[in-house]
């Protein structure tokens, strides 16, 4: 214990443990000892005979390496939190009030509870909105940083206010991410809590928001996935959440091929290794929806790696990264079956990795689509200069 205080059931605990505890639960808190209600709002009396204990216990045995435990601040106040967000509508006080709120956010659950009951969500809304519309970078670094740490306390709130104002919200993000070092050294921070922020807007977006999507949107979100800009690998993950749930609304799908994106998508794959599987997935069904159409199916076969990396990862990372492989497989075996791909098929071991997927411990539909590609070009594979894929399929194709 450093910070030792009473709940009202009589029971004493670290001030940040027992704080942790009921801010974290959303209803009917309890006290974890005698089980009695215990409401979010109650008092937590300091029990200061405990604390002059434990750090005349430190004292004597500091020779030992035992720090003394500093006498502990006061709590936050609520007023306190409402008079700083105030203070985020006066231009000359913005930036050092946002240093503060972000201080005493990193500090605890419950000073972030009450930052955002006390309407910090909306404040940093606005600011954010603010400088896109006057083209002000300073104090952006700040309200993003900000609203990544208060994010997870009020997933609800967040969504509530990003979604009322997405529009403009969307475009301030896109200005944020397209901006190229106006940010000075933390560019890449930026950006990523930038696309965090963008992936709560568009999970939860007006589906017609989200057909009016235009092209400078997703240029934007495809140039930084590009390894140039270095953005965090949870930033990566946030773009390509943001892909999958943008490209099958309107025209985005068309879109994102006449802008290079199957091709971007295939080289951030080859640069993920090994396999991180949530990025795996991620790609492998964004390229699945793009290579629902011709232009898509094309920009994949263009890639000297396209089949070849989209094979590798079948039983290679989850049951999810399998089936989306093989249905990008059997898209491209049923509309783009040339010789020459289904001969480049065999030389990246496509065929010998679908044989594989009728033995392995797979679904029943995708020990199914394995079975419908090796048996409508068994004519061709059977006769393969490879003895050991001709094998393979006649195998295939006998297999019930």
């Amino acid at each position: 214990m450093k910070d030792p205080v009473t709940a009202i059931s009589g029971i004493t605990y670290d001030r940040e443990s027992i704080e942790r505890w009921l801010f974290k639960s959303r209803t009917n808190t309890i006290c974890p000892v005698t089980k009695q209600p215990l409401p979010r709002d109650s008092d937590l009396t300091p029990n200061h005979n405990l604390r002059r204990l434990i750090q005349a216990w430190c004292s004597v045995n500091a020779t030992n390496g035992v720090d003394r435990i500093p006498t502990p601040k006061p709590p936050l106040s609520k007023f306190h939190v409402i008079n700083l967000i105030r203070d985020l509508y006066v231009p000359d006080l913005q930036i050092k009030t946002l240093q503060k709120l972000e201080a005493l956010a990193a500090e605890n659950e419950r000073n972030r509870v009450f930052m955002v009951e006390a309407g910090l969500i909306k404040a940093l809304v606005s600011f954010i909105v603010s400088c896109y519309e006057n083209s002000e970078t300073k104090g952006v670094e700040e309200a993003l940083s900000l609203f990544y740490l208060v994010n997870r306390t009020s997933i609800g709130q967040s969504t509530a206010i990003l979604t009322e104002n997405g529009e403009i919200v969307i475009e301030s993000l896109v200005w944020v991410l397209g901006g190229d070092d106006c940010f000075g050294h933390d560019n890449v921070v930026v950006k990523s809590h930038a696309t965090c922020l963008m992936k709560v807007l568009i999970q939860k977006a007006n589906p017609r928001l989200l057909e009016r999507l235009n092209p400078e949107f997703f240029r934007i979100i495809l140039s930084n996935l590009r390894p140039e800009i270095g953005i965090s690998q949870q930033g990566i993950v946030s773009l390509l959440h943001i892909l999958l749930d943008t490209c099958p609304w309107g025209r985005n799908g068309v879109v994102l091929v006449e802008l290079g994106a199957v091709f971007d998508l295939i080289e951030l794959e080859l640069r993920n290794r090994p396999p991180e599987k949530k990025t795996t997935e991620l790609v492998l069904g964004i390229l699945y929806h793009l290579c629902s159409c011709a232009d898509g199916r094309a920009q994949l076969l263009n890639h000297n790696s396209g089949i070849a990396i989209v094979t590798r990862r079948i039983l290679k990372v989850s049951s999810m990264a399998d089936e989306r492989a093989i249905f990008i497989i059997w898209l491209i075996s049923k509309y783009c079956g040339t010789n020459g791909v289904l001969m480049e098929m065999v030389r990246v071991g496509t065929v010998a990795k679908l044989c594989m997927v009728m033995q392995a411990n797979c679904g029943v539909h995708l020990k199914e689509k394995a079975k419908e590609i090796l048996r409508t070009h068994s004519d061709v594979w059977k006769d393969s200069p490879c003895s050991e894929v001709a094998t393979l399929t006649r195998f295939a194709h006998s297999y019930n």
